[in-house]
């Protein structure tokens, strides 16, 4: 059980590094499917202490507010929706793993509903900003490319990649799911025995310059709204003029405002304020977890080097558990 407790601990500093953008399995990767693996790696590490946690609901709910103060120190500008984001995937995981057995459908379910909770969050935000004439903008432009290549549709453009977004999203939770099996079930055949690794203090430093979000947002919306007023515009005939045009930038842009200067800054700062309440309890695990942070980051890419002779899925899968065991079971030479 103290050994369990251990497992837990470096899983949850594991889960935490990988919420917080502190390089981790991204770095590695450098991929821009960022919300697809962060989101992955998360709900891989939920169903890890799960697995290893006698009181399943108690165990993911300590380790997700430890994450989430872990996350408001070292990203202090992490936008609302990722904290519902990884609360959502805790909760689910936490109901899912203490109602139901250990079988690969109820990490297939677990990877569904958290892939597409991730999914309508985004299309829902969309929708709230940009209004039904985003979808409208989106039905003009597939009319117009139907049109040239002779193809008629009763189902509009707009329903067409909804259903396809969410189709992919779904599918690709399912497929997560089936990797998490066989990623646990790599981790539970190991041998288990201690991992150490001396730190190389030149190799901590993070020296990816990043783009900021506030930054994103900015670009997207400017790109957004130019699509949505071109496709009205040139291709929406009469009834779409400059007057809708300029309603849809200032709608836009009221909403984005009232959003990042007044309800997003509230729903943060009661977030935070909870936290703060829980950081004095689990102060000792916050700074156990943050010191493991070096030693996780160089594991990580040694065991990337570690497993080159290896190719494809191959390499990824047994990249993924090995790093993991290699973190649940390392120890510092100085133990």
């Amino acid at each position: 059980m103290k050994n369990n407790k251990s497992i837990i601990d470096k899983l949850t500093a594991l889960w935490a590094l990988n919420e917080s953008g502190l390089g981790g399995f991204l770095h590695v990767f450098n991929s821009p499917f960022t919300g697809l693996i962060v989101g992955g790696v998360s709900i891989l590490l939920i169903s890890l202490i799960a697995y290893y946690a006698e009181n399943k609901w108690q165990s993911i709910f300590k380790a997700l507010v430890i994450v989430l103060i872990i996350k408001m120190a070292v990203s202090p500008y992490s936008p609302f929706g990722a904290y519902v984001a990884v609360s959502f995937q805790a909760i689910v995981g936490a109901f899912l793993f203490s109602n139901f057995s250990w079988k690969g459908l109820t990490l297939m379910v677990l990877g569904m509903v958290t892939f597409l909770e991730s999914a309508l969050q985004k299309l829902i935000i969309l929708t709230i900003v940009y209004g039904t004439e985003l979808w409208e903008a989106v039905n003009i432009y597939g009319a117009w490319v139907q049109q040239k290549m002779n193809f008629i549709s009763n189902t509009s453009t707009s329903t067409f990649l909804v259903s396809l977004y969410l189709l992919v999203y779904g599918v690709c939770g399912v497929l997560a799911g089936v990797f998490i099996k066989n990623i646990m079930t790599i981790i539970a055949n190991k041998k288990e025995k201690d991992f150490s690794l001396e730190l190389e203090t030149t190799s901590v430093k993070n020296k990816t310059k990043k783009v900021t979000f506030k930054t994103k947002v900015i670009w997207i919306w400017l790109i957004t709204v130019a699509l949505i007023v071109l496709g009205l515009s040139l291709f929406g005939g009469p009834l779409f003029g400059w007057e809708k045009a300029i309603y849809i930038v200032l709608r836009s842009f009221l909403i984005l405002m009232l959003w990042y200067l007044v309800i997003g800054p509230f729903l943060l700062k009661v977030v935070r304020k909870y936290l703060h309440k829980k950081e004095s309890k689990y102060q000792e695990e916050i700074t156990n977890a943050m010191d493991l942070f070096p030693y996780f980051r160089q594991i990580i890419s040694y065991t990337w080097k570690e497993t080159k002779h290896l190719k494809g899925y191959t390499r990824f899968q047994y990249f993924m558990a090995n790093s993991i065991s290699n973190c649940i079971h390392f120890k510092v030479i100085s133990e």
